[in-house]
C-alpha cells in the first residue's frame, strides 16, 4: 500500500511505517498537484498546510486513510470522508504538554512585560518605570475553557503556580483533578483573573468569544488563545483592549495564518504577545506525533488489510 505524506514527518514516524511495509512518498504539493496525485494512494498523512476538501476525497478513488498530525481537523473535510467510508485520525495526546507550556509561558511572560521590554530595550530605551507594575500569578483565579488534554495539562501546571483553577468545557462536567472546579461559562466569565482557551473552531457556531463574552469579564482580564483562530473574534479584542476591559492578551493563533495587513493592528497593539502557531512545535511533541500518527496509520492500513469495515 502507498501513503503520501504532504507536510512532512519525524524519521520515528517515517521508520514505523516502512518497517510495517508501506511505500511512503513525501513531497510539497500545491492543490491542483494533489488533486492529481492523490488517486494512487491508500493514505495521506497532513499537518495543517495540506487541505484534505472534498474535491481531494472524490479525487483519491484508492483513499482509504487521512490521517492528521496534530490535535484539530480543520483542514479535512471529515463528515464527507466517513460519508466515503474513509477512516480519519489525528493525535489529540501528543501534543497536548508543548500547547501547554507555551499557554503558561504567555501567562508569565505578558504579566512581567517580557515580550514588551524586549521590544523596547532593542531600541535602547529602559522602560524600568513603565513597567514596574507587573502582575503575579499566584493567588489569581485561571478560567480554562476547554478541558480536554491540554486544559487539564494547562490545569496542572496552573495548580503548581498556587493559582486558583476554575473550568468549562461543553461535554466535560466533572474532573478528577484536585483544585480544579467546573463551572458555568457564564461563572467563568465573571470570577477570572486570566482566561485560556482550547477548543476547536466551531465553523457553524463562530467565534465562542465576542463582544457580548467580553461585556461579561472581569474589567483588566488577561486572555490567552493558544488554540485556534477564529475562536476569539479578533475585531471585538481589539475593541475590548482599546477600552483596557481586557488589559493584556497573547495569541498563538489568528483567524488567518500568516495573517492579513488588518491583523496586523492587533498583533502590533502595545498590550499583546503573541507567537506563530508554535503551540505544538517542539522536538518532543514532533516526535510524539510522528510515532502516534504511524502508528494509527498502520494500526487502520492493518485492519484493511483484513478485511474489517472503517467506521
Amino acid at each position: 500500500m502507498k501513503i503520501l505524506i504532504t507536510d512532512g514527518i519525524e524519521k520515528s514516524g517515517a521508520d514505523i511505517l516502512l518497517k510495517a511495509g508501506f511505500e511512503l512518498t513525501q513531497k510539497t504539493l500545491t492543490p491542483d498537484e494533489l488533486l492529481a496525485t492523490i488517486p494512487e494512494y491508500d493514505a495521506i498523512i497532513v499537518r495543517s498546510a495540506t487541505k484534505v476538501t472534498k474535491a481531494v476525497i472524490d479525487a483519491g478513488k484508492n483513499l482509504k486513510v487521512i490521517a492528521r498530525g496534530g490535535v484539530g481537523v480543520d483542514n479535512i473535510d471529515v463528515e464527507y470522508a466517513k460519508m466515503k467510508q474513509i477512516k480519519v485520525l489525528n493525535t489529540p495526546k501528543a501534543s497536548s504538554i508543548s500547547v501547554a507550556e507555551l499557554t503558561i509561558a504567555h501567562l508569565l511572560a505578558i504579566g512581567r512585560f517580557v515580550p514588551m521590554s524586549n521590544i523596547a530595550m532593542r531600541h535602547r530605551e529602559w522602560p524600568k518605570k513603565e513597567f514596574s507594575k507587573g502582575i503575579e500569578v499566584t493567588g489569581k483565579t485561571l478560567g480554562i475553557i476547554g478541558f480536554g488534554n491540554i486544559g487539564t495539562e494547562v490545569a496542572k501546571r496552573a495548580l503548581g503556580l498556587m493559582m486558583n483553577v476554575v473550568a468549562y468545557d461543553m461535554y466535560i462536567k466533572d474532573t478528577d483533578i484536585k483544585g480544579v472546579k467546573m463551572v458555568s461559562k457564564e461563572e467563568l466569565l465573571r470570577i477570572s483573573d486570566y482566561i485560556t482557551l482550547h477548543v476547536p473552531f466551531d465553523k457553524a457556531g463562530g467565534p465562542l468569544i465576542s463582544k457580548n463574552d467580553f461585556e461579561k469579564m472581569k474589567n483588566g482580564v488577561i486572555l490567552i488563545n493558544c488554540a485556534r483562530g477564529g475562536v476569539v473574534n479578533e475585531r471585538d479584542l481589539l475593541e475590548a483592549l482599546n477600552s483596557h476591559k481586557v488589559q493584556y492578551a497573547a495569541l498563538d493563533v489568528f483567524e488567518h495564518e500568516p495573517p492579513t495587513q488588518e491583523e496586523f493592528e492587533l498583533i502590533n497593539h502595545p498590550r499583546v504577545s503573541v507567537t506563530p502557531h508554535i503551540g505544538g512545535s517542539t522536538k518532543e511533541a514532533q516526535d510524539r506525533v510522528g510515532v502516534e500518527i504511524a502508528e494509527k496509520v498502520v494500526a487502520a492500513l492493518g485492519e484493511f488489510k483484513k478485511g474489517e469495515v472503517l467506521v
